[in-house]
């Protein structure tokens, strides 16, 4: 389970390094400016990730890129953590000078930032379980299978289009180390990633294997805010005077990236103009916002449906799970509230993210559950110990000489649950019941790490494509606003006439 959770463990320590860069910077900026860069440490080997030996610090060939140009620049790195998705967003914003975390080059991104000349060529290569190498040669074979990859990236836009022509069904994962061990497990047919992944995700598991020839080509760049010419200018003259003194290719070698792919990446470099080296690949950077805003809408729209789908049906399991663990809790022996109440604690005591790991991706030897049954099962669950405490309260809220009457009447327990404290506790709880399910509408975006592309997800990578939250992050808001308000109005109509019953 702890390979399986090593992306979650990784952005625990990528918070860890943030906290001790921070603190640390005062004293590193008494000796000179400094070279902020963005990255994402979840990423992991090779690129950026927390050194095992030493947590605080960080090591990959990105890091030493970034030491690179800071060393040329006269000045000291620092490292920003930025989540993978958002680095574009961040880097537009200016929360760092340069972002450097394998971030691929495209002309959309060109259109959006200031982009560096390409200091890195990788392959996009398909992989496929070694029983399934004769009959999944290309995405053609792969027709209405499911194919893995990470969202945002050329290899996800390949899967778009695939999805269209041979009806390949793209999953999009947060990370890039649970595409390969779900491959391996079967729940996904075959992934897509650059071959710096690629050949990772085959060393971790040995069921897997490669194909060839490569899928397309693509370049690693660094990212600045637009406008921002000057300094990217003066990274691409180091890059270009790193990749003639060897430097560059020092990195790459210690790293075992190094290939004759590179050689000829540089020599292209070094004798093209900066608008020779944008690429040729048809991209959205003239699409229009409102024009992928059309295009993304009935996108949105189902993955709204799935949201709300998850959403019922897991509230629906909350309450009923809830009201049993409640009436256990009550009425039950000392033995059985003592497991009830240990079962409340844990579940409200540890992150629903970290419960949705484990029961996707840590019981995945034991059993393999469905990511939308994991994200009902999960969901529920962890509702159900916070409803359970609502019912609870509401039930010990009945007053005792209602309970003492029903008693002289000759009802039992049962009845009186039934007839007499059950639906005056309803009552109570309607209202913190509602205010639940909203909470829960919300906390369902979290179901995306195990693969179920519901809202957030979906708005995540049309975001991500066109440069830009503010069309998107508002239709986002308008139909989780859309789903909501109505249940909250009825919810209080059915409390209404409660009260008047």
């Amino acid at each position: 389970m702890d390979r399986d959770l090593v992306s979650f463990r990784s952005a625990l320590i990528a918070a860890v390094i943030t906290v001790v860069t921070a603190l640390a910077s005062p004293a590193r900026a008494q000796s000179g400016p400094e070279l902020r860069w963005g990255g994402d440490a979840e990423g992991g080997a090779p690129f950026v990730e927390a050194d095992p030996k030493d947590p605080a610090r960080l090591i990959g060939f990105d890091v030493e890129v970034a030491e690179l140009l800071a060393r040329d620049l006269s000045r000291s790195p620092r490292f920003v953590q930025v989540p993978f998705t958002s680095l574009e967003a961040s880097a537009a914003r200016g929360d760092f000078d340069i972002g450097l975390s394998g971030i691929e080059d495209s002309p959309a991104r060109r259109a959006r930032l200031a982009v560096t000349v390409p200091y890195y060529e990788f392959r996009e290569i398909l992989t496929v379980r070694a029983a399934d190498r004769p009959r999944f040669r290309t995405l053609a074979d792969l027709r209405e299978r499911r194919v893995a990859t990470l969202g945002a990236t050329l290899a996800y836009d390949m899967l778009v289009a695939a999805q269209a022509r041979y009806g390949i069904v793209p999953i999009t994962y947060e990370d890039d180390v649970h595409p390969y061990s779900d491959l391996a497990l079967g729940r996904v047919d075959a992934v897509v990633l650059d071959h710096v992944l690629a050949e990772r995700g085959v060393s971790r598991n040995s069921g897997l294997a490669n194909q060839e020839p490569a899928l397309g080509v693509g370049h690693y760049v660094g990212v600045l805010a637009p406008g921002d010419n000057e300094l990217r200018d003066r990274v691409d003259e180091i890059l270009r005077h790193a990749m003639r003194d060897g430097r560059l290719e020092s990195i790459f070698r210690r790293w075992g990236m190094w290939n004759e792919d590179q050689s000829r990446l540089y020599a292209r470099v070094l004798t093209s103009s900066p608008t020779e080296m944008v690429p040729a690949s048809a991209g959205a950077a003239g699409l229009d916002v409102w024009e992928a805003t059309r295009r993304y809408a009935p996108s949105l729209v189902r993955a709204a449906v799935i949201t709300l789908v998850v959403s019922c049906v897991a509230m629906a399991l909350a309450v009923v799970v809830g009201a049993l663990i409640a009436s256990g809790r009550v009425y039950g022996p000392r033995p059985l509230k003592s497991l009830l109440t240990a079962y409340v604690e844990v579940i409200r005591g540890t992150p629903l993210l970290l419960q949705l790991f484990v029961l996707y991706f840590g019981l995945a030897e034991v059993v393999q559950l469905p990511a939308f049954l994991a994200a009902l099962i999960g969901l529920g669950l962890n509702y159900a110990a916070y409803e359970s405490e609502i019912y609870r309260g509401a039930l010990e809220a009945v007053p005792q000489g209602q309970l003492d009457a029903a008693r002289t009447l000759g009802l039992t327990d049962r009845q009186t649950l039934a007839l007499v404290r059950g639906p005056q506790a309803f009552r109570l709880a309607l209202a913190p019941m509602t205010n639940d399910f909203v909470a829960l509408l919300k906390d369902s975006s979290l179901v995306s790490v195990i693969t179920v592309v519901e809202l957030t997800k979906q708005t995540s990578i049309f975001a991500a494509n066109i440069g830009t939250w503010l069309v998107p992050g508002a239709l986002c808001a308008g139909l989780y606003l859309v789903m909501s308000l109505p249940l909250a109005r009825l919810a209080r109509r059915i409390e209404k006439g409660w009260r008047r019953g």
